[in-house]
């Protein structure tokens, strides 16, 4: 099946997706301790992207990849070109060919859309000459991940039977976190919403208002702080996870009514949830290295290239840059694309250099202009 596409500059296209293989893990370095810092209100974000200055960020205008997308969640790059997205509220999986076509790779059994649940975050591992797609969806009773082994021919893929590697992760009409990535010690990391369990967050023996570590076969990862999958709690709603060339992980978090975070993910932490919720300079807790109002964010996907994070922002429809070598102070975040594209729901670091962000103004809350949703390419160069 090919979808219906807007017309592309074709040699642009194929020159961003042909170079799209599957990009470098950062070198695994130790993760700094998290400072405390000071128990402050937000930082003052700046408005506009071109007052960064020696870190990386957007140098052009944003074109287009593929339209047409229906909810579209995660994006992971193929080798030798391409992509594979997730369509939340059906399960399809859609292959990006090198040439800007779209197909059809295969649905994913057993997705139970439904509020915020769906099919959501997707991540690749290759084993020896099998190439495994691992995605975690909202089945009938719980959050899982399954991984499922992808047949066929770049341009031609498809999925084989998935194998459940992690269920039990309590599902809900909203929170349900979902965004999975491989981390560059070749373990899974699955983040996880409270899914309105408060008190889920901080019992460490639940599944839900976590960052999860586990083997790809889905076991607990050795060196997990607790014995068991978890590696962190405290958390509210995760929906991004990326390490910086330090090899420093980040994790984006949805607040209440007060603050979205931008937290520095290390083993054994607890981020406050729900007895605190932004800068709260209590011991026993970290606090996040930057803030944003909710009407400003609401973060879901993120990426990193070099020290540089970005942070797409659903209700606040603007791509969020921050600064994570900013020393000792706390980063002042720069706002990019400012309801230039709508809602922002993933942000990828494509191997060509670029940034590819998945807009999301199909999912029942945004509202769709035509062709949308679209997956576009931002290039960046330091500013």
């Amino acid at each position: 099946m090919t979808r219906t596409r807007r017309p592309l500059t074709a040699a642009a296209l194929a020159a961003a997706l042909l170079t799209a293989g599957c990009s470098a893990s950062p070198p695994s370095a130790p993760i700094p301790p998290t400072g405390s810092g000071p128990a402050s209100v937000a930082p003052s974000p700046t408005s506009s992207a071109a007052a960064v200055t020696g870190w990386w960020r957007p140098a052009g205008a944003a074109t287009t990849l593929t339209s047409g997308l229906a909810a579209p969640w995660s994006v992971v790059p193929l080798a030798g070109g391409g992509a594979l997205i997730s369509e939340r509220g059906d399960g399809t999986i859609l292959e990006l060919r090198a040439d800007g076509s779209s197909r059809v790779a295969g649905t994913v059994p057993g997705v139970v859309s439904g509020g915020e649940a769906g099919l959501h975050g997707l991540a690749l591992r290759s084993e020896g000459d099998r190439l495994w797609l691992y995605a975690y969806f909202g089945a009938q009773d719980d959050n899982r991940v399954v991984r499922i082994p992808l047949t066929g021919e770049p341009g031609s893929l498809a999925l084989g039977a998935p194998e459940p590697i992690l269920t039990g992760i309590h599902r809900a009409g909203n929170h349900n976190g979902g965004r999975i990535a491989f981390g560059p010690d070749g373990f899974l990391y699955v983040a996880t919403g409270d899914a309105g369990e408060r008190d889920a967050a901080q019992d460490a023996a639940s599944l839900n208002g976590k960052i999860l570590r586990l083997t790809p076969e889905g076991d607990a990862a050795p060196g997990n702080p607790f014995g068991t999958a978890v590696w962190t709690l405290g958390h509210r709603n995760v929906q991004g996870l990326a390490w910086t060339s330090d090899g420093t992980m980040w994790a984006s978090e949805f607040g209440q009514n007060t603050w979205d975070e931008l937290n520095r993910i290390e083993p054994g932490t607890n981020y406050g949830w729900p007895l605190h919720e932004g800068v709260a300079g209590a011991a026993g807790f970290a606090d996040p290295l930057a803030v944003w109002r909710p009407d400003e964010a609401s973060p879901s996907g993120i990426a990193a290239v070099g020290d540089t994070v970005f942070v797409a922002g659903l209700r606040g429809q603007r791509l969020w840059i921050v600064d994570t070598d900013a020393g000792a102070r706390r980063a002042d975040p720069v706002a990019a694309l400012v309801g230039e594209q709508g809602r922002l729901r993933d942000a990828v670091a494509a191997p060509d250099g670029s940034l590819w962000v998945l807009t999301n103004n199909t999912d029942g809350r945004g509202s769709p202009r035509p062709g949308d949703d679209l997956l576009l390419r931002v290039p960046l160069a330091r500013g």
